[in-house]
């Protein structure tokens, strides 16, 4: 056990540290350059990573209560220290665009005060995967529905169409076609792996009990209600900032004056603060 949580502490910042110092020695990049960029990057690997896991696990699961695979609670364990090491990437990418916006003078207190102000569901939902999610995943379901917590590692397939709109806007690249395309990919990946997440795990359980679906709550343990009654909303919301900035791309190409700069820029459904809260 101990052993997996370990290489997940390691793994996620060598891999950070070693793309940041690859950037910058190959490509001359800046170091908050190069930490932005390397941020983004390690969240689409651990995506991939929990998403493919998911496919082995969900694929494994016939039964969707006592089968079990391996590898849930081993990526589990391996994957928990992620959320702590992007709280900290993230600031990083913070104090970059304080340093862009021209506020190097900015100590670290007010950095800190001002990140957490800013980043605060972001942190908050960090806060909860560890303090929350991770015991319940791991002891409290105590084996079962190993074919549930393979669909949950699914919703991490957004996560790279959104790290790469990010990194788009960062740069100034919301004009280009690439950007165009990954917002319909985001969109679409965002509501079909966490909107549409959480009900399907309700249905899901409704047809292997063979009661409605609306009487599940009443059965299902607490702290799945707890989870997604904290979870669901989050998703929604995040996906309604989304919609906005898609609705704002296709009302300024329509707008003569939105094309005129009387708007703020699209951003893939929010700010660039709001994007980063995944």
């Amino acid at each position: 056990m101990l052993t997996l949580v370990a290489a997940g502490s390691v793994f996620f910042p060598g891999l950070f540290l070693l793309s940041k110092q690859t950037l910058k020695r190959l490509m001359g990049w800046s170091d908050g350059d190069a930490a932005v960029v390397s941020t983004r990057l390690v969240s689409s690997v651990q995506a991939v990573m929990a998403s493919s896991a998911g496919c082995v696990i969900i694929s494994s699961c016939r039964d969707v209560m006592e089968d079990r695979h391996w590898l849930t609670d081993a990526y589990i364990l391996f994957a928990t220290p992620y959320f702590a090491y992007d709280i900290y990437a993230m600031f990083l990418c913070y104090r970059h665009k304080l340093q862009v916006k021209g506020h190097e003078e900015a100590g670290l207190s007010a950095s800190v005060a001002g990140y957490l102000r800013r980043e605060v569901l972001m942190v908050l939902h960090h806060i909860f995967m560890v303090a929350f999610c991770f015991p319940a995943s791991l002891m409290w379901r105590q084996g079962k529905g190993d074919y549930f917590q393979g669909v949950l590692f699914l919703a991490e397939l957004s996560t790279p169409s959104v790290s790469l709109g990010k990194v788009l806007i960062q740069y100034n690249k919301q004009h280009t076609l690439l950007h165009k395309v990954n917002g319909v990919v985001m969109l679409l990946t965002f509501f079909g792996c966490r909107v549409l997440l959480f009900p399907y795990l309700y249905y899901a359980y409704s047809r292997y009990a063979s009661i409605p679906v609306y009487a599940v709550p009443l059965v299902a343990p607490w702290q799945c209600n707890l989870g997604t009654a904290l979870l669901w909303p989050l998703q929604l919301y995040w996906f309604t900032l989304i919609c906005r900035g898609a609705l704002r791309l296709v009302t300024k190409r329509s707008s003569p004056a939105l094309k005129h700069g009387d708007c703020l820029p699209p951003t893939n459904g929010c700010s660039t603060n709001q994007m980063d809260r995944r």
